[in-house]
């Protein structure tokens, strides 16, 4: 390889290496997300500068979840979130949850269950509402994009909590406020989805 070659090469190489580096690590990474404001539900002031401000009621609308990039069988993580906040993450699938100070009154024991084939979540317990902002990022190294270029808007939606099945078109009964991150190395590459959400149980991923 000529040495013009090598450094028309040398950006494609970084960027490949960075990457990769960084997609088993969980987040921050090199682009990481905009911080939410906390209180954006509950003083009607203003949210984050990059996330809509308000859950949508979907409508009608139907959306197709995304994929992981293997099977995940069996991943579950409880962690007991109080009054001070906290943060749960799920190393197999890449998801963080930052909870802020005050988004619960209490102690309380959250079960964070991954789907085994789709980029969803069941979060127990179901029912439950948060006086603050919770802030979900989900790293999409361990999805079916990859490292691939974005060819779809993505969604972050909360769907029904009885079994409804996640394969085709699946009925939404919100979209959240969300936003996609991409790698400065290439703005090309989405790295993350970050969305808020103020109660649970379950939500997945998903594109049009």
């Amino acid at each position: 390889m000529t040495t013009a070659r090598l450094f028309r090469s040398l950006p494609a190489i970084l960027s490949a290496f960075v990457l990769a580096s960084c997609s088993d690590a969980g987040f921050p990474t090199p682009t990481a997300p905009v911080e939410a404001s906390a209180d954006h539900g509950s003083d009607g002031g203003s949210g984050s500068s990059d996330l809509t401000e308000s859950q949508t009621r979907s409508g009608g609308l139907e959306l197709r979840a995304l994929w992981w990039d293997r099977e995940h069988k069996g991943v579950r993580v409880t962690r007991t979130i109080g009054p001070s906040g906290g943060t749960i993450f799920i190393p197999e699938t890449g998801l963080t949850m930052s909870f802020p100070a005050g988004a619960v009154v209490a102690p309380i024991s959250i079960t964070i269950t991954a789907d085994e084939d789709y980029v969803a979540y069941k979060m127990d317990p179901a029912g439950t509402t948060f006086l603050k902002d919770v802030r979900v990022t989900q790293s999409l190294s361990k999805t079916e994009l990859g490292l691939r270029p974005l060819r779809t808007q993505l969604f972050a939606a909360y769907i029904a909590d009885d079994g409804l099945n996640l394969s085709g078109k699946v009925p939404v009964l919100e979209l959240e406020p969300t936003e996609t991150i991409f790698s400065l190395l290439n703005p090309l590459i989405p790295q993350a989805q970050v969305w808020i959400i103020r109660h649970f149980s379950r939500y997945m991923l998903a594109s049009g």
